[in-house]
């Protein structure tokens, strides 16, 4: 008796001092378990078709927790750590790395959103909302463009050891991010710079952004880079209630630390999403790369087609549909995702899935 007495004691006191933490904090889990079945040809080298699960068709599967606290005058602290997660195998999305989406903690007041940890970059936050076909690794080339050999010409995503501030004043959206490059000696070498503005007017929505990314020192080697940088513009403008059509552009360069020639691109994409009926979305996109500073008969400029049907079951559950083609000339690689690996001059894939959110 005098056991359950004490442990229903403790019970109680828990229980008295979270709900006095209750009042001054808030904390939320919230996730997203996306998975399907997707068949896609020139899966390899023998250019066989592939019938496989796949993780994160539309959105890459998550779970996450965020919190705030209320520090007063308007102040708040802010944290958000959050894994990303594969349906398929169970796996982390990043081997090895806890939270390989968000790990950050900072403050939040009229002034914006200052926090430091690992996140996603301002040209991630301002341009992705622009892609037609969301924030999906499959089936969009908007973070990763076609694959050209070994060339993607993408925009950093996510980063760790940054420093990162979001603000919104008015019509205006303001984005900063620094990523440190830890190098003792330098700190130049490694470092991210990230600069966006947005723009909202109604119907109507644009975004800008430019971003630097430096090597991690000086090399004599080919292959080696002395800085990526690349600039993006996005918009889109709502027709109708049901109808938003999206346009946007980046302009790649790559400063190679030897005497060869930059590596740049321009890759543009265009799309439509359609609200047939309140439960049923029909998406269609184009994504193209025009490669530059390659040897004759070697330019890829490689082009994707995407359409994808997605039903609401619910307000967090969806069934949906997405299917996708893409080409490079010459004979060069291409593939349809950001992570697979391409084999021939052109591929196809169908996948059919479910997303929940919670």
């Amino acid at each position: 008796m005098k056991r359950n007495y004490l442990a229903a004691a403790t019970l109680a006191a828990l229980g008295t001092l979270a709900s006095g933490a209750h009042a001054q904090t808030n904390v939320s889990i919230y996730g997203i378990i996306d998975t399907g079945i997707e068949y896609v040809n020139h899966a390899n080298a023998k250019q066989d078709s592939l019938v496989r699960v796949s993780s994160g068709a539309m959105n890459t599967s998550r779970i996450g927790f965020r919190g705030t606290e209320d520090l007063g005058g308007g102040l708040k602290a802010v944290f958000q750590l959050e894994n990303g997660f594969k349906v398929d195998t169970g796996d982390f999305d990043s081997a090895g790395v806890l939270f390989n989406r968000q790990a950050n903690v900072g403050l939040e007041g009229s002034f914006g959103r200052l926090v430091i940890g690992r996140s996603f970059t301002t040209t991630y936050d301002f341009i992705l909302p622009f892609d037609p076909m969301g924030y999906s690794g499959q089936y969009s080339w908007v973070t990763s463009a076609g694959a050209t050999g070994g060339r993607k010409d993408g925009m950093p995503t996510n980063l760790p050891n940054i420093l990162k501030y979001q603000g919104k004043f008015g019509s205006f959206k303001l984005g900063a991010t620094y990523g440190f490059g830890e190098t003792a000696g330098s700190s130049t070498d490694s470092a991210k710079y990230d600069l966006g503005v947005g723009y909202e007017n109604g119907p109507f929505r644009i975004a800008a952004t430019f971003d630097r990314v430096n090597s991690a020192a000086a090399s004599a080697s080919s292959s080696a880079f002395d800085k990526a940088t690349s600039i993006h513009l996005a918009g889109d403008y709502q027709l109708t209630g049901n109808l938003d059509l999206n346009l946007g552009y980046r302009n790649y360069k790559k400063t190679l630390a030897s005497n060869a020639p930059d590596l740049r691109s321009d890759f543009f994409w265009g799309g439509a999403s359609y609200k047939v009926t309140p439960v049923v979305t029909l998406i269609g996109a184009i994504y193209y790369q025009n490669i530059k500073n390659v040897a004759s008969g070697k330019d890829a400029d490689p082009i994707m087609y995407s359409v994808r049907g997605k039903y609401a079951l619910s307000k967090r559950t969806d069934l949906y549909l997405s299917a996708a083609y893409a080409k490079a000339k010459n004979q060069q690689l291409v593939g349809l995702s950001r992570d697979d690996i391409a084999y021939g001059s052109s591929q196809t894939g169908v996948i059919g899935g479910i997303q929940h959110r919670f």
